[in-house]
């Protein structure tokens, strides 16, 4: 049976600037030791064989080697306390990549599954700022990039990434992750926004 996501996406990196993974397809080095993120997903509309998963906020914590393309990935799932039993099985069916679309396209790269916690959900977005607080597990704010008084902010088009293939840059204002033994504060470093639409 089919399955549809659609929402607003954004992450944040322990890599300085711009992450490397996401111009060059995984495949430049990191810019620290390992490569630490955190991709938050708010999800608009969504319907997951049947289960309407609409409003509801996720967010895939990652620990990978420096070269994502390496794999060999430790990945952690927090769900939105405010998903039933239904709904948070049907995410996890979703994100655990046993659904197809984008999420099992990361399946080769993902060494150990580190689990799925469930944490109430703050989501905030206005005004080309992001932000998701999932209880003391994660904390964190990016805010969109404009260069020189231009109008529009700077993007990344044509890029390899779950989410999007059009990247908006956006720097962490804040940052503090600490869940499944990842621990980081991105404040200042890499971060983007995009629309997402995932399905099969």
């Amino acid at each position: 049976m089919a399955w549809n996501l659609e929402g607003t996406y954004f992450e944040n990196c322990s890599c300085d600037t711009i992450c490397p993974c996401t111009w060059s397809g995984l495949t430049a080095h990191a810019t620290n030791a390992r490569c630490l993120a955190m991709l938050a997903f708010h999800i608009d509309q969504g319907d997951i064989e049947g289960v309407d998963v609409s409003g509801l906020t996720f967010a895939l914590v990652v620990d990978s080697p420096p070269v994502m393309s390496d794999g060999g990935w430790k990945l952690g799932v927090v769900v939105d306390a405010a998903a039933n039993e239904q709904q948070g099985g049907a995410l996890g069916r979703v994100l655990g990549g046993e659904l197809g679309g984008p999420p099992a396209m990361l399946g080769p790269l993902i060494g150990e599954m580190a689990g799925i916690e469930q944490a109430p959900a703050e989501w905030r977005e206005s005004d080309g700022t992001f932000s998701l607080r999932f209880g003391d597990l994660i904390d964190v704010e990016v805010e969109t990039y404009k260069a020189g008084g231009l109008p529009d902010p700077v993007r990344l088009t044509n890029v390899f990434h779950p989410a999007s293939s059009t990247l908006t840059l956006s720097p962490a204002t804040k940052s503090k992750v600490d869940v499944f033994g990842i621990r980081f504060d991105g404040t200042g470093t890499s971060g983007f926004n995009a629309p997402f639409s995932w399905a099969a």
